[in-house]
């Protein structure tokens, strides 16, 4: 099913200005807040509100979505899909080989749009209101809690202790470093420690997974582990370069308050064995005469 356009969801025009934008947003996001609205799909509503937001109210984002449609934000649908960088990309089923010709602001070059929105887009009173609620949040206090990169992607309830009194809270799947999520008496900042196998960038998840060079040469499947420890199988085409970076769409970090995701992207290192067998050494000085 296509996804409805952002403009229809907000109610405004293509052309209507920022500060329309946003007094869209405010009373439809007053009215479907699921603290206020109790009706079966206030949550989905309020996310899909939120998600038309993020893009209409981002000049860069919003001009992309004004040429290219929801596409924009499509890794999988063109040269146009995720805007930002020179990315020529080669399909194999569900995967996208990336092969990236400009640096930009992931580890490992390249850029897209993100889908990072508010520090807690439902927490829309201390975004829009002033007055005494604003006062009231102030006089809130703010923790930092440290999550592994694993219970950020999967989500988690801990135990907290707040001014004395235990308390039992739930972070959702997908929050991210420095996001701030305000409970009913005090704010909680994310920060996500560092992971030896995964660097988090935005909602995108990179890692580097080491191949056997005949794997690379003759292709094949290899298993690859994801945050939450399950493995999905890659396909490996014949005479994939060491260093190639290979996009699983939709395989990133959830995104907490609505249906996007971030990208997993795997980058494939030649594994060259420390140490080999006089049949082993043998067969490479063979190929080392045969290499042009």
């Amino acid at each position: 099913m296509d996804k409805t356009d952002y403009y229809s969801i907000l109610g405004v025009s293509k052309d209507a200005s920022g500060a329309d934008i946003k007094k869209a947003y405010r009373k439809l996001a007053l009215e479907w807040h699921p603290d206020k609205n109790k009706s079966s799909g206030a949550e989905e509503k309020f996310k899909e509100i939120n998600e038309a937001y993020e893009i209409l109210s981002d000049p860069k984002k919003k001009e992309a979505y004004d040429q290219f449609g929801h596409a924009a934000f499509d890794p999988s649908a063109g040269p146009f899909g995720g805007q930002g960088g020179r990315t020529y990309t080669s399909r194999q089923g569900a995967f996208t080989y990336a092969y990236t010709t400009s640096n930009g602001g992931s580890p490992f070059g390249g850029f897209d749009f993100g889908f990072e929105g508010f520090s807690d887009p439902f927490d829309i009173f201390e975004q829009f209101f002033g007055g005494a609620a604003r006062a009231r949040q102030r006089n809130l206090n703010t923790y930092r809690i440290d999550l592994t990169l694993k219970q950020a992607y999967e989500g988690i309830q801990k135990e907290v202790n707040v001014e004395g009194r235990k308390q039992k809270i739930k972070i959702p799947a997908g929050v991210t470093e420095g996001q701030r999520i305000k409970f009913q008496n005090f704010f909680l900042l994310i920060n996500i420690l560092p992971d030896d196998n995964f660097q988090l960038d935005g909602r995108d998840i990179y890692a580097t997974q080491k191949i056997a060079f005949s794997t690379l040469v003759l292709g094949g499947q290899v298993s690859i582990k994801g945050v939450d420890d399950s493995s999905f199988t890659l396909k490996i085409r014949k005479g994939t370069p060491s260093g190639t970076l290979v996009r699983v769409k939709g395989k990133g970090m959830p995104h907490p308050y609505s249906r996007q995701r971030g990208d997993f992207y795997v980058r494939l290192q030649a594994e060259v064995p420390i140490r080999l067998s006089r049949e082993q050494r043998q067969l490479v000085e063979q190929f080392k005469k045969m290499d042009l």
